[in-house]
């Protein structure tokens, strides 16, 4: 056990998918998964281990934010020996081209955060999530019939900035869409030698400013959480 995680390093399974909302946790392994418990509610981070399809899978939550999803991650990687996290959030559009429900895998992150150089001095502004695991999803969505898009997201550790740039980040940086975890996510990854990648559903869009509500992004990503779980059973 850690200081954030309650659950025995038996009752996690080596694959991880990890949303940012813990009610989204429990809609999922009540949804999805056969002989499913509750593993961890830590501060209402919810965590459930049970079956897909035969395949062990635990579903938990990162909570919001960067120094959220670092502490978690961190530790199921280094004291549970998770090798495979597979972030499913929800993003902001950037572009005209991703609409409401659309999903987006995500290929690299870019983030002014200083999350990375606090951690090992980590300097990068760009930070790459796993080819493999992307290949494994890229296949499964063209194998189940998801269309999915692929590029870079802008992983801000600001949710109500004063100034919004996307038009810079977008023309700047190739930022496809925003999100707050992904970042964070990947630096973890790649220094403990693990695998994660990020595939996200868009909320809401800067362009048309079409947003989804709670309880749509708790209950309605379904294409994206097929997608996840459908990958798992490859790795």
């Amino acid at each position: 056990m850690t200081p954030h995680i309650e659950a025995k390093k038996e009752e996690i399974a080596n694959i991880v998918l990890m949303p940012g909302d813990p009610m989204r946790a429990k809609f999922i392994a009540e949804t999805y998964l056969n002989d499913y418990t509750l593993v961890n509610q830590v501060r209402g981070i919810y965590a459930y281990t049970g079956l897909y399809k035969g395949k062990r899978i635990t579903i938990m939550a990162s909570g919001m934010g960067m120094p959220s999803m670092g502490i978690y991650s961190y530790e199921l990687y280094k004291f549970y020996d998770v090798d495979t996290i597979i972030r499913i959030g929800s993003a902001g559009s950037y572009t005209k081209e991703l609409n409401l429900f659309d999903l987006l895998l995500v290929e690299k992150a870019y983030s002014e955060s200083s999350y990375a150089r606090v951690q090992n001095g980590c300097i990068d502004e760009f930070l790459f999530s796993s080819k493999s695991l992307n290949n494994s999803i890229k296949e499964t969505a063209r194998e189940i019939g998801k269309k999915l898009y692929l590029g870079t997201v802008h992983s801000s550790d600001v949710f109500y900035k004063e100034k919004n740039e996307y038009e810079r980040l977008q023309k700047e940086y190739g930022c496809l869409a925003v999100e707050m975890e992904s970042f964070a996510l990947f630096h973890n990854a790649n220094i403990l030698g693990k695998k994660a990648t990020c595939l996200l559903t868009i909320s809401d869009s800067f362009i048309t400013k079409e947003e989804t509500t709670s309880k749509e992004r708790e209950t309605s990503f379904t294409s994206m959480v097929e997608l996840a779980l459908e990958t798992s059973l490859k790795l």
